[in-house]
């Protein structure tokens, strides 16, 4: 049995301080390309890659897991579970990431040590509170713009982006919503300089280029 760390190692807290570019993604069943659209993915620059698709079973998940860990490794990225502790463990994630209705940050803490523990956060008082949270490595601001990955939840704007940006900079932190080519601008312009990004890159004809142009937006 391959021993569980107890703590995050620092090259894996060293590779999230430079990570600008975070790419959530589903499991791809439709194009059946899991595999090579994440290796363009790293290749274009992304820094992390998240496997977020309510639809698997964990069996499933885990074999999908271990794809990405794979590819993350080869590109000396960091990959993320949502949600499961359980399978951040089994998979040896880098990043376990939780919304404000899941597990707790010292839940996750507790449940998978080895992990760094990502927190969403949708207004400014549990911005606040996550940042003053020991168990939390890393904060996810918004959604700036309603998403159709997140039903039924508006955007906050980008006031938000603005308060993380004047607030205590102890933590990284990610602008997240909505965010594509034609809108970063205005998000950088408000203070980030990290972005989580989905359809942009998962509709994308060429991942890899338009990674590429995004990061390189990023610094």
């Amino acid at each position: 049995m391959n021993r569980i760390p107890s703590s995050p190692s620092d090259a894996v807290r060293a590779r999230l301080d430079r990570s600008r570019l975070y790419l959530c993604t589903d499991a791809r069943r439709e194009q059946g390309d899991l595999d090579a659209f994440v290796a363009a993915c790293f290749a274009g620059g992304v820094d992390i890659i998240q496997l977020r698709d309510k639809t698997l079973e964990a069996a499933e998940e885990l074999e999908l897991l271990e794809v990405l860990a794979r590819r993350a490794r080869e590109a000396d990225a960091l990959f993320s579970v949502n949600d499961r502790a359980d399978l951040a463990v089994l998979s040896g994630a880098d990043v376990l990431h939780v919304g404000q209705g899941d597990l707790t940050p010292a839940q996750c803490r507790q449940l998978a040590p080895g992990a760094l523990v990502g927190r969403s956060s949708h207004d400014v008082t549990q911005m606040a509170t996550e940042r003053d949270e020991p168990a939390v490595d890393y904060l996810c601001t918004g959604p700036v713009w309603a998403t159709p990955t997140k039903p039924g939840r508006p955007g906050v704007g980008l006031d938000l982006v603005r308060a993380a940006a004047e607030g205590p900079q102890a933590k990284p932190w990610f602008a997240i919503g909505g965010i594509d080519e034609s809108n970063l601008g205005e998000v950088l312009d408000a203070g980030a300089t990290r972005v989580v990004v989905v359809r942009v890159l998962t509709g994308a004809d060429d991942p890899e280029s338009v990674a590429r142009r995004l990061r390189s937006r990023l610094g």
